[in-house]
């Protein structure tokens, strides 16, 4: 089992949590990045039994693009049948990480193994030097760059009539946004059809401590002094952390879910007990089936935060709930 600590850390938390992230912040606001995080490039895929994967630009003016997997077993088991999509937004608070991080892509790797679908992981620019609403901004034009797309993959393999958002960490907080953004305009993304949303052990915060947070005071990997760090770099400037991109729950407006109702959309939450996130993912859970949203909660005993990046016989227990939450809207649709 690797090392979460050891691998993405720096410093103690609890002495530099801008260290332990690999950052150091400066008095002007700015933050200057220590050390890029290893990168698998889309190269070390050729020739691979398993997979077809490539990099795709979508706005070059703000470095958007996309990694997309194809599982090549499934396409040659299924001629001239087209997958289900899976639309992948990545975990690192808003602030670290990409498409081709390593840590990120063996996720990728593990859940497009174990995924028969075609999966299109986005590209968004970071914190702090682009705050939220960045982020959901261009993930949702990637929505609109995939239903426009031209890209061979995704015309020859790709089932757009059946998409789903997932995301992990901040990547749920993501899918959970984008999905209400996309909600509202779902004609304009056509022939896009999102079923459904799938929230990882997603990443949503507030001022007041909740008693999985205060579990997680000591914890060494990503306790609460880390998450305010990167709640601070990302949220609008003079925002707190009960800021609707944070704490929605505290910010439903009065038929903020109804074409979600309406498009029978479900959602997965899927989490752990121990995880310091996992009372505000059961909040959002409770909030979404109080208005009436059909959710799906796989929250399971133990864990920790980004335990299915780690822990490989648990990514392949998720792959399976991912994978049977999909396959339910497309055979029974």
């Amino acid at each position: 089992m690797a090392d979460p600590i050891a691998a993405i850390s720096f410093a103690d938390p609890h002495v530099d949590p801008y260290g332990h992230l690999g950052l150091v912040w400066n008095p002007d606001g700015s933050v200057t990045r220590q050390f890029e995080h290893p990168k698998t490039p889309v190269s070390s895929y050729d020739g691979s039994p398993i997979l077809l994967v490539k990099d795709v630009p979508i706005n070059q003016s703000k470095n958007t693009g996309a990694r997309i997997f194809l599982p090549k077993e499934a396409l040659e088991s299924f001629p001239g049948r087209k997958l289900p999509l899976l639309i992948y937004f990545h975990s690192g608070g808003f602030v670290i990480g990409s498409v081709a991080t390593t840590g990120f892509d063996d996720f990728h790797r593990a859940l497009a193994t174990e995924v028969p679908f075609v999966i299109v992981s986005i590209e968004h620019r970071l914190a702090p030097e682009h705050r939220l609403p960045a982020a959901y901004e261009d993930c949702l034009e990637a929505l609109h760059w995939i239903k426009n797309s031209q890209d061979e993959w995704l015309e020859k393999y790709a089932d757009l009539s059946n998409s789903f958002l997932m995301g992990s960490s901040s990547g749920g907080n993501i899918a959970y946004h984008v999905g209400l953004s996309a909600s509202s305009c779902v004609d304009d993304l056509k022939p896009l059809n999102i079923k459904g949303l799938i929230l990882h052990q997603a990443f949503f915060g507030g001022k007041k401590r909740t008693e999985s947070e205060l579990r997680a005071l000591n914890d060494k990997f990503i306790p609460p002094c880390v998450t305010d760090v990167l709640w601070e770099l990302s949220l609008p400037l003079g925002a707190d952390r009960d800021h609707e991109f944070s704490n929605p729950v505290l910010s439903i407006k009065p038929g903020q879910f109804d074409q979600i109702k309406a498009l029978g959309w479900k959602i997965l939450m899927a989490g752990y007990e121990n995880d310091a996130l996992f009372d505000r993912q059961f909040q959002i859970a409770k909030m979404l089936e109080g208005e009436g949203i059909p959710v799906v909660a796989n929250f399971v005993e133990g864990g920790y935060h980004g335990i299915d990046a780690f822990e490989f016989p648990k990514t392949k227990v998720l792959c399976e709930v991912v994978k049977e939450f999909i396959i339910s809207f497309v055979t029974t649709a």
